[in-house]
């Protein structure tokens, strides 16, 4: 393993202090993790290019909180500088009418008469036309001199299959309006049927909301979330004057790392919080409940719906440590 430089050790300490470890730093960047440990440990030859070495470095720091053009001023001297990488000449596409193969001069040669072809093929196609025309003419004028001959019987004739034709083309029409009038019948049964269906369960979902608000309304009048001591990073608050205890955490800026065990230990969540994602803890059968927050800016804490506030400046202080002790209202 190479020597860390200074600024792998001021990278790698940052890193670490925020409960990050380097596959949830790889999660955070979509930077690979041999990159991510070979900025710490100043060995830039594994990066694809020297171009990505600052561009990875950028990205690092803005995962865990620090100041990228300050971190580039004060370690200007572990960072290598941006270079141009040699890109292959590209060959010219375009080649001088010398350098085209022999075999396309009679294909150029053949274009040559390529207007005579065309004036000749359009004499054929207007000939034609004129011929079908012609054609077209001679056998209406076969027919009409046919019908003036026919008996008048064969002219009755026609016109009874006509009225006949007539009379089934009105009967299939009927049916097939009977049967559009049922299909649409059906259809406007159908939609009824999901407009029901929809405001009964919207009816339901607005129910279910308006006695939880009440209930969180009631219990947030008598309820008390009060500071019990800060130190360092961590802080413990007394949650009181309440039967429920339901605790969510929600990332608005970024993703962040986020740790939610109860006063024995347990964890309920251990994992990346991902920005504009929301989790939501009923923790009422719990005395105590320890929220550790890797990144804390943008991250907004409610405790039975209410917003309560951080308890360090987030800009100060990126890590938080926050432990609710809960004691039920029933048992006060």
């Amino acid at each position: 393993m190479l020597a860390l430089t200074e600024l792998g050790q001021r990278l790698r300490q940052e890193r670490e202090s925020k409960g990050l470890s380097l596959e949830d730093l790889q999660k955070l960047t979509k930077i690979q993790k041999r990159y991510l440990l070979g900025i710490e440990e100043g060995n830039y030859e594994v990066m694809p290019g020297k171009f990505y070495v600052r561009a990875f470095i950028k990205q690092y720091c803005e995962a865990i909180g620090l100041d990228t053009d300050a971190i580039f001023e004060e370690y200007k001297s572990d960072i290598p500088s941006t270079q141009t990488e040699d890109m292959p000449q590209q060959l010219s596409r375009v080649r001088s009418r010398k350098e085209i193969p022999q075999h396309t001069k009679g294909v150029s040669k053949a274009y040559d008469y390529l207007p005579t072809v065309l004036v000749v093929a359009g004499v054929v196609v207007v000939g034609i036309i004129i011929w079908v025309i012609a054609q077209n003419i001679v056998s209406d004028k076969n027919k009409e001199q046919a019908n003036q001959e026919a008996p008048k019987s064969e002219v009755q004739q026609s016109n009874t299959q006509e009225e006949t034709n007539e009379t089934t083309a009105k009967n299939d029409n009927s049916k097939s309006e009977d049967e559009q009038s049922a299909a649409d019948k059906k259809e406007q049964e159908k939609e009824k049927a999901e407009k029901e269906k929809a405001a009964k369960e919207k009816a339901e979902k607005e129910k279910a909301e308006k006695e939880k608000a009440e209930k969180e309304k009631k219990d947030s009048g008598k309820q008390e979330y009060k500071e019990v001591q800060k130190t360092g990073r961590s802080a413990t608050y007394a949650l009181s004057g309440t039967d429920a205890f339901n605790l969510e955490v929600t990332s608005t800026q970024a993703d962040t790392w986020l740790d939610v065990k109860n006063g024995k230990g347990n964890a309920f969540f251990s994992s990346i919080l991902k920005k504009g994602e929301t989790k939501e803890f009923d923790l009422t059968k719990e005395t105590e409940a320890r929220v550790n927050i890797g990144y804390s800016p943008g991250v907004e804490l409610k405790v039975n719906g209410k917003a309560v506030d951080l308890p360090f400046d987030s800009s100060k202080q990126v890590r938080q440590v926050v432990t609710i002790q809960y004691q039920p209202a029933e048992a006060q």
